[in-house]
């Protein structure tokens, strides 16, 4: 809708011209009213009362018998006074014409962002909406362990409430990706509605931030919420030197591939707790000497420092878990695929491939599993990857999958999903929006029963290409733990020294000032 003040700028630049031309023409009346002015006094009847005779008449009887050079003088100047003004107005309205941007009436309408603009604004709002439920989570789970659930609840259910928001922006955004829709417009507006959707899900989170702020209260004290990440913080402290010993077991009892997902953890984890550390530190003493809002910022950034620890640590736990649990399933797999394989033979006739693709990928399927039980007796194998190539040698048959190869594949693909969400979580300060939106295609088809194993993948290489792109602070081998923290989002980079850091909260309150 137009605003008055808007509308009313023609109808205002209108009127300024018609009051110019309005005093020309005026200026030209009156000058030529003083040229016509002569001719009527030449006359030979007096146009003006006579003058008696007298000594002052016959003075200036001379001057009236003709027409005086001020008479014939004043009309010319009034005529060119009224044509300079007129030029003068003319070539201002010229010049303005064509030196402003808007020419003639000011749209209220803002200009339409070009398909690469809007584009990229869709990128931007969906990593900043991930980040903000990310952080969100984080934050939450120590207020959970300090207030408990029933207290909780109602930040909980927001943060769903957004996770639900940033899930639909994301299948719209990999829908835009795979060309659907294909009409142009339709195209720009599944953008604007994946923008809309991230709003929505940040809006989500500010309209609960300061009701959680009350609810901690950090600025008033610390001392409890300090207590309960201090202790986490040495519970994550004893699991990392055990974990140091299993991820050297992992690249000495299985293949280098196995346990490639996790390499550089132990090593990051312990840069997050030596941030920890500091930040706790620099909390405890804040506080001592009543500053509060430093030391609810310093908590703030240990309790983030903290979590990713946990991710790190707990990331290479679970594979240890996940690869122990998959050597025992590949024999068992490798019967069942030989199991598949005879029901193909069997039940060629049946098959909807052509008998010739079908002998093909029976004779694959065959040598996939020969080559498994190759590597189960040469010496150090990957477990998941044998389970991987199982699995899809015997998916490509068409037979359906069951029993053990089924139970091999979900394993493969949680591990896939699993280890996706964790790289990308401890590294979100430089992931871009195309690997988390394989993450979230990834999590779907985990939800649905589908297999999320390529989209899990898709999204992890995609997220190392990022932090290579970025530039990775372990690359060289030293933790830096302000670089590490900046990398993993716990602190925006606002600042010199690694900026506010995160919190609960949408795009409005994620780095409130009570943190500042």
């Amino acid at each position: 809708m137009t605003s008055s003040l808007i509308r009313g700028r023609p109808r205002r630049a209108k009127a300024h011209i018609r009051v110019r031309v309005a005093h020309a023409v005026l200026g030209a009346l009156v000058g030529a009213g003083w040229l016509v002015l002569p001719v009527m006094t030449a006359g030979e009847h007096d146009p003006v009362p006579v003058v008696p005779a007298g000594p002052v008449a016959s003075a200036a009887a001379p001057q009236q018998d003709g027409t005086s050079v001020t008479d014939l003088l004043m009309p010319l100047v009034a005529v060119g006074a009224a044509g300079a003004l007129a030029g003068y107005g003319y070539l201002r309205r010229t010049r303005r014409a064509r030196t402003r941007t808007t020419p003639g009436v000011v749209s209220a309408a803002p200009p339409v962002p070009t398909p690469v603009e809007t584009e990229r604004q869709a990128r931007a709002a969906l990593v900043l909406a991930d980040d903000c439920v990310r952080g969100s989570r984080e934050e939450l789970s120590f207020v959970d362990e300090l207030f408990g659930h029933e207290a909780v609840e109602p930040y909980r259910h927001a943060l769903r409430a957004a996770e639900t928001e940033l899930s639909a922006a994301f299948a719209i955004w990999r829908r835009y990706e795979e060309g659907v829709p294909g009409d142009a417009s339709a195209r720009r507006q599944a953008l604007v509605g994946v923008v809309g959707r991230c709003a929505e899900a940040g809006r989500r989170l500010d309209g609960e931030a300061e009701a959680l702020d009350r609810l901690r209260g950090l600025e008033k004290g610390v001392g409890a919420a300090l207590e309960v990440a201090e202790a986490r913080f040495r519970e994550l402290a004893a699991r990392t030197a055990a974990v140091q010993a299993t991820a050297a077991e992992l690249h000495q009892r299985y293949a280098p591939s196995a346990g490639a997902p996790v390499t550089g953890y132990v090593e990051q984890a312990k840069d997050r707790l030596v941030f920890a550390t500091s930040q706790l530190n620099e909390s405890r003493q804040a506080a001592d000497s009543g500053d509060g809002r430093r030391a609810a910022r310093k908590l703030r950034a240990a309790e983030g420092g903290v979590a990713q620890a946990g991710v790190l640590v707990g990331g290479v736990e679970r594979l240890a878990a996940e690869l122990r649990e998959a050597a025992r399933l590949v024999p068992a797999a490798l019967t069942g695929g030989e199991a598949k394989i005879a029901e193909a033979r069997r039940d060629g006739g049946r098959s909807f491939l052509a008998p010739g693709e079908l002998h093909a990928r029976i004779a694959h399927a065959d040598g996939v599993l020969a080559a498994v039980r190759t590597e189960l007796t040469a010496g150090p194998y990957d477990p998941l990857d044998a389970l991987r190539r199982i699995a899809r040698a015997v998916e490509r048959l068409e037979v359906g999958r069951s029993g053990v190869v089924e139970a091999a594949a979900r394993l493969v693909s949680r591990s896939a999903v699993g280890g996706a969400e964790d790289f990308i979580a401890v590294h979100r300060g430089a992931v871009g929006a195309e690997a988390r939106a394989r993450l979230a295609e990834a999590e779907r088809a985990l939800g649905s029963g589908t297999d999320p194993d390529v989209p899990a993948r898709d999204a992890r290489d995609l997220a190392e290409r990022d932090v290579r792109a970025h530039g990775n602070p372990y690359a060289d081998g030293h933790t830096t733990g302000l670089a590490g923290a900046v990398l993993g989002g716990i602190l925006l980079a606002e600042d010199p020294d690694g900026g506010p850091p995160t919190s609960f909260g949408g795009p409005e309150t994620r780095s409130r000032r009570h943190l500042r």
